[in-house]
């Protein structure tokens, strides 16, 4: 299997990407490479089909299930929360 070696990295970007392998328990090699492949495999969606996704979601949601006053309320609560 072929090898890659990176170099120049800065510190900030190492610092993250050793931060992320240890959340994952991953080693830094196999984190860089499940970001590789995210990135270069992702597949991309055709509008029909990203449309198809946001009505099958929008089928789960209650019209109307969050309320005005319940938005305000939240609100008020996360700012008395802080002061």
């Amino acid at each position: 299997m072929p090898a890659l070696t990176l170099k120049n990295i800065p510190d900030t970007i190492y610092k993250q990407l050793k931060t992320a392998a240890e959340l994952h328990r991953r080693s830094i090699n196999s984190e860089v490479l499940i970001y590789l492949e995210r990135s270069l495999m992702a597949t991309k969606t055709s509008p029909t089909e990203r449309l198809s996704l946001i009505e099958q979601l929008r089928a789960n949601v209650k019209p109307n299930s969050i309320t005005p006053e319940a938005i305000e309320q939240a609100i008020s609560s996360g700012r008395h929360e802080t002061q």
